[in-house]
């Protein structure tokens, strides 16, 4: 089986940054593409940015793209989010998500974090 356990959420202000982690734990670790989404209230969940273990390039939204980065850390089985220039639009429950079905930029990935609650206020 596989775990994802997501931290980092918070309250902040417009304007500042947030790290997101993702612990990762079970048999895939290090083998599945990794997945940042997010889902608004009232929204539908939206791809946010998405990496391979292996160091491969990673992509983003156009909503991020410049103000996020993701990484791995290997050694810890860990997925970073830094997010910075945070705007009140960026307010979601952040997910991330392992083995995509098909393409990573879809939700249809196999497994799921509980989510972390990131609230940027103006």
């Amino acid at each position: 089986q596989v775990q994802l356990v997501e931290s980092g959420g918070g309250l902040v202000q417009a304007g500042n940054s947030l790290r997101l982690s993702c612990a990762v734990s079970g048999r895939t670790v290090r083998r599945s593409p990794m997945g940042w989404f997010r889902q608004a209230p009232g929204k539908e969940r939206e791809f946010v940015s998405a990496i391979a273990w292996s160091g491969g390039p990673t992509y983003y939204s156009d909503s991020v793209k410049g103000r996020f980065t993701i990484s791995t850390d290997n050694a810890k089985n860990t997925v970073y989010l830094q997010m910075n220039s945070l705007k009140p639009e960026d307010t979601a429950v952040y997910y991330c998500a392992t083995e995509p079905r098909g393409s990573f930029y879809s939700d249809m990935y196999n497994y799921w974090g509980q989510g972390t609650q990131v609230t940027v206020s103006s």
